[in-house]
């Protein structure tokens, strides 16, 4: 009886910590990305009067912000974490973070009107689909033309954040808006991706078959 108890206790002394690592590993790539959302207000408390330095800082709290999307994929995939929670959280995340720099920098005239629009419409259809296909069980996967479009997006509005904190000589402006214009066409070709893969699987169900053109 004695020589059993402490090794029952230094047992459970060392397995105890590991259940807890493990439950909180669970929830990391998920921390990560609420993390991201938590910055867009802080984003957006330095960039409302975009003073050079201003502007310095809300381009590193953006960037910070921006990375957070890579490092709670990773993390989630390097560690089997992929959740209903945490698919719905990333897609929710990476648009207000860029939809709200936008708009800031519409207001700024540093980003047309018209350019904002179309892509904040843009994400509001693939937001529409993506809940339409949930609903009917059908999984739409990011593809390869998604995920630049958001690396191009990032880059251009850091470019925009920065473009009067920076000598005029770098033309930063026209280098943002160039790569924000590609973003733009990028974007649309996804929408159109993601509606495809929508169609595909929905045809089957439909009793279409694959008997068309």
């Amino acid at each position: 009886m004695s020589t059993l108890s402490p090794q029952s206790s230094v047992q459970s002394h060392r397995h105890t910590p590991a259940r807890e690592q493990t439950g909180l590993l669970a929830h990391l790539p998920n921390a990560i990305t609420v993390s991201r959302i938590l910055l867009i207000p802080v984003f957006v408390l330095f960039f409302l009067e975009p003073t050079p330095y201003r502007s310095i800082v809300a381009a590193a709290v953006f960037g910070l912000a921006a990375l957070t999307d890579a490092v709670d994929g990773y993390v989630a995939r390097r560690w089997g974490q992929v959740t209903r929670l945490g698919k719905l959280l990333d897609p929710i995340a990476d648009k207000l973070l860029v939809l709200t720099a936008l708009f800031l920098l519409v207001d700024f005239d540093r980003v047309e009107a018209w350019v904002a629009i179309v892509l904040a419409g843009r994400e509001l259809a693939v937001t529409g689909l993506r809940g339409v296909a949930a609903r009917e069980g059908i999984d739409l996967t990011p593809e390869t033309t998604g995920k630049i479009k958001m690396a191009a997006q990032v880059a251009a509005i850091l470019f925009l954040i920065l473009d009067e904190a920076v000598p005029a000589s770098l033309n930063f402006h026209d280098w943002g808006t160039l790569i924000l214009l590609v973003s733009l066409v990028l974007s649309v070709v996804s929408a159109a991706q993601y509606v495809r893969q929508f169609v595909l699987q929905m045809l089957p169900r439909n009793g279409m078959g694959t008997g068309g053109s």
